[in-house]
């Protein structure tokens, strides 16, 4: 190994002999008069020189090799890495289907201003991010975050929903965002749910998007979950504020969980089906 290290710094040394011989040859040649007469290139012996040391080296190398007998073999490779079975960068396909379903029938009524889709999947546990802000027009991810769920729908899975003032609880459904303002949670935005019986007393209960200290990816690697609200999907406080530009004034949200009597219920998740009917009884 000694040989091999004194080859290599022979050959390090050689090269940056041969770079700095001419760069100073050029500057020699920039700042000749112009009308001084050469009988020779001054860069070719340098040239010539380096060329005899170089191959000077590699014969060095080669007479070196045959006793480098201690040298290790090389190591195997490493074995492939598994194939990621989904991108958790985007939602599951089957939330994502639904959410683009309800999120079209939304925009057919006119519910939307902006292109922009939020997707909460409550089947996730809270220490997980599980809510992503989508540029529906760019298909682009904008956000995927940790998102909290009330109280009184579960500890790290949610697993009850209300849409009932007192209840603590989160609501499903196809939500609207309206405007901003400044309250008890700082920067906050109200939401109007647009599902009757679902999410429609969303404003009557306060349910607003706001920023929480305890909600951070620190915080659930030392608890294994992340703070609950009264039915706030609240998220991590340093990203709320960009966050609740990108989608206030108009854009949707829709939160998803697999509960049978509202998926099999709700007009926003059955649009095209009562739109076609509708259509046909005229």
């Amino acid at each position: 190994m000694k040989g091999e290290e004194a080859v290599s710094e022979l050959l390090n040394e050689s090269d940056s002999r041969r770079r700095r011989t001419r760069d100073a040859l050029r500057a020699i040649r920039i700042l000749m008069p112009r009308g001084h007469a050469r009988q020779r290139d001054p860069v070719e012996p340098a040239m010539t020189a380096h060329r005899v040391a170089r191959a000077g080296a590699l014969t060095l190398v080669l007479t070196l090799l045959p006793s480098c007998s201690t040298v290790p073999p090389p190591r195997p490779l490493p074995p492939p890495a598994p194939a990621e079975t989904a991108d958790s960068s985007w939602p599951r396909r089957e939330v994502l289907d639904l959410a683009l379903q309800a999120y079209q029938c939304g925009e057919r009524e006119r519910r939307f201003d902006r292109p922009v889709l939020t997707v909460i999947d409550y089947s996730l546990p809270s220490n997980e991010p599980r809510l992503w802000v989508i540029d529906v027009q760019r298909e682009q991810v904008l956000y995927h975050e940790l998102v909290a769920h009330g109280e009184g729908s579960g500890d790290t899975m949610a697993v009850a929903f209300s849409n009932k003032a007192g209840s603590h609880q989160s609501s499903l459904g196809l939500f609207r965002t309206e405007g901003v303002y400044t309250g008890q949670f700082g920067y906050s935005l109200r939401l109007s749910g647009l599902e009757p019986g679902i999410n429609d007393k969303a404003r009557e209960r306060a349910i607003v998007v706001h920023g929480f200290p305890d909600i951070s990816r620190s915080f659930a690697a030392q608890r294994g979950t992340i703070a609950r609200t009264w039915g706030c999907p609240a998220v991590p406080e340093e990203v709320a504020p960009q966050l609740i530009d990108r989608i206030a004034g108009g854009s949707a949200i829709f939160v998803y969980y697999p509960d049978t009597e509202w998926l099999r219920a709700s007009h926003y998740l059955h649009c095209g089906v009562q739109l076609a009917s509708a259509a046909g009884d005229k």
